[in-house]
């Protein structure tokens, strides 16, 4: 079969690792980003599970530990900042991961090695998005916001949560596959101060608020402000400028202990969090990945949401699963025996195998996330009582509780991936 031509919208993380495996199969990729650089804003990320062999298959385990951040682990805290509970980073290379893991890295850095992993192979288009697309038996003909048209053989949604591929390849009444959890989640990076370590630390309000912070820079941390409500208060706000936005949350967190008064004063210095955005989290959840030629990966096809700290995994190794499904079905000679059309079996092989593990990943522990974010001060001890009679026995349950980093789903190995990477020493060694 002649090789295929393939467009990403979605330059983060899942596209560009997609467009990675298939310019090595020898595909003709193009990726386009709507923003007009390079995306390297963003939070800390981790891999877990199948996440980390498929980075290590791409080759890039030495430079993810050079660019990773070395956190501690994770620590409850009280009003005063008293520890309440400890989970340490499992770095002896077995078993599940912790609430940290050893492949701790920001979003940005990732995204630059993605890019650098392709680039010279992959065609980058910045600037410009998919503004429609019509298909046939054969082909997708896109139009782009600048106003060229191109026909592709394949055409991937890798454009995040609230994707425009989505919403184009679905039909016009189809209902609303982002399903919310009661939760929003406002994220930006205030200066560090004395006693920020590289740990990062939970502390829970009363009212199903939490302050989350974790450092990742000699002179900056990340702070997180999260909120269990099905009140649309938020959702409202979001929808206003970034002062307004910033101003709702202080106001909601304006009792709140620990060091929430000075993270909230960093806030809202607009030089110092320069980087805020909020967020209602959810999880996408569609009955198909695919349309005919047209495909999703990614937070567009399953994003499980940040409460399950599964998100990086699942993109990454979507990415790998379907390039891989492509590579065994259109990177071999015609034959009477194989799939009439190769590239719609390997779209659904694509589902069919990597289902399975996403159906995991989105099914949450009973209570999730309302469980991390208590009503109370009674709800809140109890939990941290909880949390800490597991870290006294090692109890790796309460972890998986709020995570669902899981070991049931087995990463297919594909010989055409395989063979592909063969010039690449350090992937061909972790192979």
């Amino acid at each position: 079969m002649a090789p295929l031509k393939v467009l990403i919208c979605g330059g983060g993380i899942a596209g560009p690792a997609l467009a990675f495996w298939l310019s090595k199969l020898g595909h003709d990729v193009t990726v386009v980003e709507r923003f007009p650089s390079l995306r390297v804003s963003g939070q800390q990320l981790d891999l877990r599970g199948p996440g980390i062999p498929v980075m290590k298959r791409m080759g890039l385990e030495d430079l993810f530990r050079a660019q990773g951040i070395k956190e501690a682990g994770m620590q409850f805290v009280d009003d005063n900042g008293k520890q309440k509970a400890f989970y340490p980073v499992n770095t002896s290379g077995e078993g599940l991961q912790s609430f940290t893991t050893e492949y701790e890295i920001m979003r940005g850095d990732l995204c630059r090695m993605l890019w650098n992993l392709g680039k010279d192979h992959v065609k980058y288009i910045f600037g410009v998005h998919v503004e429609s697309f019509e298909q046939d038996a054969d082909s997708v003909s896109v139009k782009f916001s600048d106003g060229k048209e191109e026909q592709f053989d394949l055409l991937v949604g890798a454009d995040g949560q609230g994707s425009r591929t989505r919403r184009m390849m679905l039909e016009p009444n189809a209902p609303d596959p982002f399903h919310f959890m009661n939760l929003y989640i406002a994220y930006f990076t205030i200066p560090r101060e004395e006693g920020d370590e590289y740990m990062s630390t939970l502390y829970n309000a009363p009212g199903k608020r939490f302050v989350f912070t974790r450092r990742h820079a000699p002179g900056k941390i990340q702070a997180y402000l999260g909120y269990c409500t099905s009140s649309d208060k938020l959702d409202n706000v979001k929808k206003s400028d970034i002062a307004e936005q910033k101003k709702a949350w202080a106001e909601l967190f304006a009792d709140a202990a620990w060091k929430t008064p000075r993270i909230i004063r960093d806030m809202q210095n607009d030089e110092a969090a320069n980087d805020f955005y909020s967020q209602e989290v959810g999880q996408v959840r569609l009955d198909s990945w695919s349309r005919g030629r047209v495909v999703l990966l990614g937070d567009a096809a399953y994003c499980p949401s940040p409460a399950t700290g599964m998100g990086t995994t699942s993109g990454l190794t979507g990415a790998y699963v379907l390039a891989g499904e492509i590579g065994k079905y259109c990177n071999r000679l015609e034959s009477s025996n194989g799939p009439k059309d190769p590239v719609s079996h390997a779209l659904s092989e694509y589902d069919r195998k990597f289902r399975p593990f996403i159906t995991e990943v989105q099914t949450l522990g009973p209570g999730m996330p309302n469980v991390v974010a208590p009503e109370t001060r009674w709800g809140i001890s109890v939990m941290h009582f909880i949390l800490w009679m597991a870290a006294l026995l090692g109890i790796d349950a309460v972890a998986q509780w709020f995570l669902r980093e899981q070991n049931s789903w087995r990463l297919p190995f594909y010989d055409e991936l395989y063979s592909a990477i063969q010039r690449t020493p350090e992937a061909k060694k972790s192979c």
